[in-house]
């Protein structure tokens, strides 16, 4: 029997309810679809910024299906920022290690003249040398310019296993620093260990160095490789470190053993950071149980430290520490001490002693030359030292002007750009994609690209980039361009006078020269508005919002929020009465009011001498290397700008740096300050 499929025969309603639901299906899926297409095409609706940033936050989260979406887009879209959407892409594969050789490869050719390039590369580098692949190691890393400890550390490791290269002076010369070095460094420190090429005496030093240094992380790691070291030695480290007039009352540690005698020296410095009295008298008690030879350095830590505080025999204790090998910060300081002493032998024999690298520095020369004119007047060295620091165009140059007998006048403007040079350079792309990256805030970015564009400029090109900055408001990238030029300049574009109404009414409202108010606000901030420091300083002025707002108050300004920091108007006005209230509270003098500013009145008070001093040695002595950078800055941005800001009126009388600077009167006390100057 043959069996016959069931045929059922159904309503014929229910024929049509199947009818409509068929037509229902074909329109959600037709549905369904449109919205698919419509999410998937989402990009093609975004403008090119837009998009850029949405790659850039692919990036930030480590979505690389989407950053690699995005970059496809921008490609098409042939947006002149899309070459960094593709160093995002490389640079995450690489981090996630989903990239082949021959991909970077060909990014590395495609993207050879972009600042980014050479951070692909060490980044390739370093995989490389995990592969161990060793023949394209090698072969990269002669294009590689950037300074990476990691990448050093792995060339070393690499002909240390191909055994076909002598790094031991390399290694060592890296050993011998403070450096903290990244773990694949061990590996070829441990092997040069092992072949005897890493002495004991080398393991010493670098503990010493570490500890002066006060990193005491890389002072354990070091110590650490000693055949039979003792680890409960670590707790007295630690106790030097936590509690050094307690470690040296109680004789923690034993002077007659290196190791002792190292962190007993350790714990000398420790006290001398914050308690200097104590520290000296504490080792005048103890220092004969020390060997001649560590006697001396830690004298030598002591002058450093009696120095930057200003102590008045810290010169004195530099004598002690006679046959002590003094770095160039505590030489450095040894002629700062002496230079407040009025001791120009002193300085004379600091400044000969130190390294030829060191001696190159604007301040040194100047000062050995001016130890010179009292020690050894007939000396010819003078006038080479003078007539060449004289053409330099810093701080110190203008002294050396002023010395020379040189005429302090505005310079005169060597080089202006035509139309034509500055739009060869706006058309560069680079010069374009700066631009681009600053419009979207990217300003490191910008900034760096800006740097790579014009890092091969003649002067005149430099000059019309700035130029051309200038024109676009950009004043920091105007300013840093144009100090960039050597032998042509426009002084100008390095020092231009944005707001001028602004300025020009709040100076004069409060009674201030307007060359001094532009000196401050191009050092603080370069005439960007948005400009923010790491501490939360904002605006042409960088104020912090607390000084803004108590500032305020004090004037009476109505209505006053923090949201008002960054207008300019406001800003300027908040700043200029500031600075009038610290040039008040220090007695009239803009170099002590300088220092008040970037590091606080208070300072600036404490760092005065008992007898008058010389401002130029003032500003020498200040125990912050930024703050004494910044003084500098600011008194030599004034002299710049006074000529230029005169309305065009002729100086009787054109004055110059060292009358700008003028004398800081003494405080007639003698007490020193124990606290560290940092």
């Amino acid at each position: 029997m043959l069996w016959k499929p069931l045929r059922i025969r159904l309503p014929e309603h229910y024929y049509f309810l199947g009818r409509i639901l068929k037509i229902k299906m074909q329109f959600f899926t037709l549905l369904l679809a449109a919205i698919l297409l419509a999410f998937s095409s989402l990009t093609l609706a975004l403008s090119d910024e837009a998009l850029f940033q949405h790659a850039r936050s692919a990036f930030a989260t480590k979505n690389a299906p989407i950053l690699a979406e995005d970059v496809n887009q921008l490609q098409i879209q042939q947006y002149i920022l899309t070459p960094y959407a593709e160093y995002w892409h490389i640079a995450l594969a690489l981090e996630q290690q989903q990239v082949r050789d021959e991909e970077v490869q060909n990014f590395l050719a495609q993207f050879s003249d972009m600042p980014f390039t050479d951070k692909v590369r060490g980044e390739w580098l370093k995989k490389l040398a995990k592969d161990q692949n060793w023949g394209p190691f090698f072969s990269e890393l002669v294009l590689f310019k950037r300074d990476d400890i990691a990448v050093q550390c792995y060339a070393m490791q690499g002909h240390q296993l191909l055994n076909d290269a002598d790094i031991t002076a390399q290694a060592t010369a890296m050993w011998l620093t403070t450096l903290d070095l990244t773990s694949n460094c061990t590996a070829v420190f441990d092997n040069m260990q092992a072949a005897g090429k890493l002495s004991n005496d080398d393991i010493w030093a670098r503990f010493r160095l570490a500890l002066q240094a006060g990193k005491l992380s890389v002072a354990k790691n070091t110590i650490a490789r000693l055949p039979g070291f003792d680890n409960a030695n670590f707790k007295l480290l630690d106790r030097a470190y936590q509690a050094p007039q307690a470690f040296l009352d109680k004789k923690l540690a034993s002077f007659k053993t290196r190791f002792g005698a190292e962190a007993n020296l350790y714990a000398v410095d420790r006290l001398a950071r914050n308690q200097l009295s104590d520290a000296i008298r504490t080792y005048e008690k103890v220092q004969n149980q020390f060997e001649a030879d560590n006697r001396a350095f830690g004298w030598g830590r002591l002058a450093f430290h009696a120095a930057r505080n200003h102590h008045p025999q810290a010169v004195s204790y530099y004598y002690l520490a006679e046959g002590a090998q003094l770095d160039d910060e505590q030489r450095e300081w040894q002629v700062r001490a002496a230079l407040r002493d009025q001791d120009w032998q002193t300085v004379l024999s600091a400044t000969s002693a130190m390294s030829a690298r060191q001696m190159e520095k604007g301040a040194w020369r100047y000062w050995k030359a001016r130890a010179m004119q009292v020690v050894d007047a007939s000396n010819p060295e003078i006038g080479q030292l003078l007539s060449k620091l004289s053409t330099e165009r810093h701080f110190y140059g203008w002294l050396a002007q002023d010395l020379v007998g040189a005429v302090a006048t505005n310079p005169v403007f060597d080089f202006v750009p035509n139309n034509d040079e500055v739009n060869a350079v706006a058309s560069l792309p680079s010069i374009q994609r700066a631009l681009e990256l600053q419009k979207l805030d990217l300003r490191i970015e910008a900034k760096t690209e800006w740097a790579w564009a014009t890092r091969n400029f003649s002067d005149e090109q430099l000059l019309a980039a700035a130029e051309h900055a200038q024109r676009k408001k950009w004043y920091e990238m105007a300013i840093n361009t144009a100090d960039n030029t050597k032998v042509t300049h426009n002084f100008n574009l390095r020092y231009p006078t944005p707001y001028r109404e602004m300025f020009r009414t709040s100076a004069k409202s409060v009674g201030l020269d307007e060359a001094w108010v532009y000196g401050i606000t191009r050092q603080e901030s370069r005439f960007m508005h948005y400009a923010k420091s790491n501490v939360g300083a904002a605006g042409l002025m960088q104020l912090m919002p607390a000084t803004a707002k108590w500032t305020a108050n004090r004037m009476g300004m109505n209505g006053y929020h923090n949201g008002l920091i960054h207008d300019l108007e406001t800003n300027i006005e908040l700043g200029t009465n500031y600075m009038r209230y610290i040039f008040d509270q220090l007695g009239g003098k803009a170099v002590l009011a300088t220092a008040g500013y970037n590091a606080g009145p208070s300072r600036a008070k404490k760092w005065m001498a008992a007898k008058p001093l010389e401002a130029a040695i003032y500003i020498e002595s200040i125990p912050f290397a930024e703050t004494r950078g910044y003084v500098q800055k600011v008194m030599a941005n004034a002299q710049m700008y006074a000529p230029r800001l005169n309305n065009g009126k002729q100086m009787l009388k054109i004055q110059t740096l060292t009358e700008r600077i003028g004398t800081i009167p003494g405080t007639g006390l003698t007490a020193v300050v124990d606290n560290g100057s940092e």
